[in-house]
């Protein structure tokens, strides 16, 4: 990924392989970024071109916190997930912080680059500089989007009492483990939602929670930031559909869903037409029209031709939630 170009074409092993799902202790969840020590700066998004047989390509490099200064890089051809990358195979680089400082690694243990201010600088054997790559911020682009008329208001920072078993923070933010008073049958939805940092955890332990649409069908929400983008990670419709993409944020970073959600049709008591389900995540369309055969893990509701609540998990992780608003079709 950072040698020489030619690196950008090799097969690797996928970050998921290298990320067991083994959950973490709860102390370990990390809510206040000034609190996240050394690693939260660390990780993050960078771009930048590098030089090649056809001309400058454009490259991203997502790096991922694994605790007490280990770190992985996944690169991508073309740029990050949901802007530019080709869709080819992802590459990996193992990273450590060590006396300070961050050096990317190869698989015999060689140093080919550096991670400096936010700045990640390939180097050869030499220890010339080959190129370099920023750290970006990215935001959706439909973050802080205001309800229009006629929306159904569920939280906006001033009361949790439109949720049974709602809880708000001490900054405004709605907590996970609340089911909306209000039942629906087909709405549009946004919803922006932080995963903690959770650098020592893996899988389903970090940073875990979930948006179910009338309390049957989960839109996971997970801490995936750099994983391969199951149906059991951020974005993946539990147990039916991955991501088109892994469009997950670094923890701490604020994310959106965009929910367009068509309810199930019953007929004498029998369901004659599943429901569907079209979600953009962070702006990006992740699934388009998606059938929803069955109820999904874990359901606290089951299927049925009722409405049903707008359910945010709680699966033991301080997520945080803003801004949900509902438009009824």
């Amino acid at each position: 990924m950072l040698r020489n170009a030619s690196c950008l074409l090799a097969p690797v092993l996928l970050l998921a392989l290298v990320l067991p799902a083994v959950a973490a202790g709860p102390g370990d969840a990390v809510t206040d970024p000034a609190q996240a020590g050394p690693d939260f700066a660390v990780q993050g998004e960078y771009v930048g071109e590098v030089p090649t047989h056809d001309g400058p390509q454009k490259l991203g490099v997502q790096v991922v916190a694994l605790g007490d200064g280990k770190f992985q890089g996944v690169g991508y051809k073309g740029g990050l997930p949901g802007d530019g990358w080709d869709g080819s195979e992802k590459m990996q680089h193992s990273i450590e912080t060590k006396d300070g400082v961050t050096t990317f690694l190869d698989d015999e243990g060689n140093r080919v680059g550096t991670l400096k201010d936010g700045v990640i600088t390939a180097v050869d054997d030499d220890g010339k500089a080959l190129f370099t790559l920023k750290k970006v911020a990215r935001t959706s682009p439909t973050m802080g989007a205001k309800p229009p008329a006629g929306a159904i208001v569920l939280f906006d920072g001033s009361t949790p009492d439109n949720f049974e078993g709602g809880r708000m923070t001490e900054d405004g933010l709605l907590m996970e483990g609340a089911t909306s008073k209000q039942k629906f049958q087909g709405f549009s939805l946004h919803m922006e939602f932080q995963t903690p940092f959770k650098p020592d955890a893996r899988g389903q332990g970090r940073g875990n929670s979930g948006f179910y649409a009338q309390g049957r069908y989960e839109v996971q929400i997970l801490d995936s930031f750099g994983l391969e983008g199951r149906d059991n990670e951020c974005g993946g419709i539990y147990s039916i559909g991955p991501p088109k993409v892994n469009m997950c944020l670094p923890p701490l970073s604020w994310q959106t869903y965009d929910v367009d959600f068509t309810a199930a049709e019953y007929k004498d008591g029998n369901k004659v037409k599943d429901a569907t389900m079209t979600v953009r995540h962070n702006g990006v369309l992740i699934h388009e029209n998606q059938a929803l055969g069955h109820k999904t893990t874990a359901a606290p509701v089951n299927e049925g031709p009722e409405p049903g609540p707008i359910f945010l998990q709680n699966h033991g992780n301080p997520i945080r939630f803003r801004n949900i608003w509902v438009v009824e079709k």
